[in-house]
Order: structure tokens, then sequence, then C-alpha cells
């Protein structure tokens, strides 16, 4: 089968080479997907898109204009591909879930610690020589209430480490894990409940019509001042607006995240040299000296890469032998 990846990055091509064992004709391209690049899919068989590229209907109608029958994500998200026009027009789409639920919950700590212990700063700090604690206080995690939105597979390795910390877990979800409250004493609760109580909120839902802006000026208000928020889900879980106002107003304490709200054509790509960015939100977010974003890196692990890799060329080879994968996804309405 001939595939064309886009958005390749240079990282991750060697993971991508040695999954595809010289099976099929695969070009990269480190462009991303849009209705400016879908042009670069003729005559190819299917493609392979990451979470920041383009799939939206104009997008997906070039692709099918142009022969292209299977596209297969580098992620497990897939909100930036619109599912129902995809079967409309005869495409076969996967992606790769539970890559490794491990990366990312393990980054979603690694924000949490570095937040709370002002390791930045710090480190800034002693390359001037500057040996101060003045600024650096921070706060034990053991005995502290974690609440955890979304306890899936991500969530549910959060709720095994925070309670390796000592911390009380509060959870929200549709349905709760047995084993979890089992293993671990955890309490399901309501949002209210959780937002509550918590001293840090964590986030680990996918992006759909119902979490979309799932934290927005109410839920901001009824978190406690002294609070962390940390996201390590999709952007536009937590509502940009209200979060700048909410930390202006010092409604919270903090914000840790590896996404943002609107990573289109900022995400992915070095503008140190222009300093050309013209997301005034995003300006004013990285303002805060409370806030810590890093640019959508929890993926990037050795045994994540090779996972994904796998499993992308899994998705190739079941469609080229005319099977279904296993990852395919249903064509529920998604936020596209």
């Amino acid at each position: 089968m001939k595939l064309l990846v886009y958005s390749a990055k240079k990282f991750e091509v060697p993971f991508l080479e040695r999954a595809n064992k010289n099976n099929h004709h695969v070009v990269f391209t480190d462009k991303a997907l849009d209705s400016e690049t879908a042009h670069k899919a003729v005559g190819f068989d299917a493609i392979s898109i990451f979470s920041g590229d383009d799939a939206s209907l104009t997008v997906l109608e070039k692709l099918r204009d142009f022969g292209v029958k299977f596209i297969s994500l580098r992620s497990a998200g897939y909100n930036n591909i619109h599912l129902k026009c995809a079967k409309r027009f005869g495409l076969k789409v996967a992606n790769a879930p539970d890559y490794s639920p491990y990366a990312i919950a393990e980054h979603a700590v690694a924000l949490l610690m570095a937040l709370n212990r002002k390791l930045v700063l710090a480190n800034s700090q002693v390359h001037q020589y500057n040996f101060l604690q003045d600024n650096l206080l921070g706060f034990d995690l053991n005995k502290k209430t974690i609440g955890i939105v979304g306890v899936g597979n991500i969530g549910a390795i959060m709720v095994k480490i925070m309670h390796g910390f000592g911390c009380t877990i509060l959870a929200n979800d549709l349905v709760p894990d047995t084993s979890l409250i089992k293993d671990f004493g955890i309490q399901y609760v309501d949002m209210e409940e959780l937002l509550k109580k918590s001293d840090v909120v964590t986030l680990h839902v996918p992006l759909t019509h119902d979490t979309h802006y799932l934290i927005d000026e109410p839920q901001l208000k009824a978190m406690k001042k002294n609070a962390l928020l940390i996201n390590t889900a999709r952007g536009a879980v937590v509502h940009t607006k209200a979060l700048i106002s909410a930390l202006d107003k010092k409604e919270i304490a903090g914000y840790a995240t590896d996404v943002y709200e609107k990573e289109k054509g900022v995400f992915f790509k070095d503008h140190s040299r222009t300093g050309d960015i013209k997301d005034e939100l995003l300006k004013q977010l990285l303002s805060f000296d409370n806030v810590l974003l890093t640019p959508h890196q929890a993926y990037v692990t050795k045994e994540a890469l090779a996972n994904i890799a796998d499993i992308t060329f899994y998705n190739i080879d079941c469609w080229e032998k005319g099977k279904e994968s296993k990852n395919e996804l249903g064509y529920e309405t998604l936020i596209s």
C-alpha cells in the first residue's frame, strides 16, 4: 500500500520506518494536512495524520477525490477529523488508542511537580548563580486531595501514581471503576464536589461536545483558591478566556498544561527566531508566572513512539489484507 505520513517529525520517522518493515511504500512530509496540502496525497491509498492535522469536511472531500481510502491517526484523540463525513465519503479511519497511557500520566505528574515546586524558576535562577529560595515555596502532595476528571486508561494510572504519593483521590467519570475503588480507595463524586474539595484537579478526558469547555468560569470559581489545575487532555477542555480571568483574579493558584485550545499554526513549529505569534490569548497565558506550558510533548517517549508506529502499521496492514482494524472508529458526532 502507498502511504503518505503527514506531520512527520524527525524523531518519530525511525520508529515508523522500523514498524513498516519495508512492507509498504511510505513517504514522509513534515507538512500538516489541511486544504492547502491535501493535494500531496494524490496517488496514495492511505495517509497517516497527527492530532494537529485538519481533517475537516473540505479536506476529506479533497482526499476522497484524490483517491485516498484510509486514514490512520497517530494519536488516541480524533476530534480533528469529521467522522460522519469520512463515512459518507467511504473513508475508513482508525486511531492509535492506549499507545502509552503511562507516558501521558507521568507527564501530568511531571507538570504538577514542576509547577508546585517551582522547578522552572529554580533552574533559571541557579543558572544565573542565584541560589536564594525566597520564591520557591511549594506544598507536600502527601495527604492532599487530588481530583481526577476522566478515569479511563490514563486516569487510572494517575490514580495509582497519586495513591503512591499518599493522596486522597476523588474521581469523576460516567462509569465508576470498582477495582480502583477496592484497590486504591478512590471516591467517585460529582464535578461540583470534586472541584470544591480538591487541592489539585487533573484532566484526562477526550474532547467531545460534552467535554468542550468542561472547565469554564463556574468550574474555576468552584475550585479552591490555592488549587492547581493540570491538563494533559485537550486544550479546548478548558476555556482559555475564563482561565486567564481566573488566574488574573487569583481564583486558582496555577495552571500546568501540555495542550492549548488553539494549537493550530503555533504548536509543532519553531517561532523563536521571528517571535511571530499572533494569538493574543496565548501571549496572555504565557505572561503568568504560575502557568507552565509544554508543547504537546506528553507522548514523546521511546515506548509511546514505538507503540504508535506499531499501531499505525497494524491499521495499514489490516486494510491491505481487506480486514477491519480493531481500532476503526465509529461515526458518532464529535467536534470536528
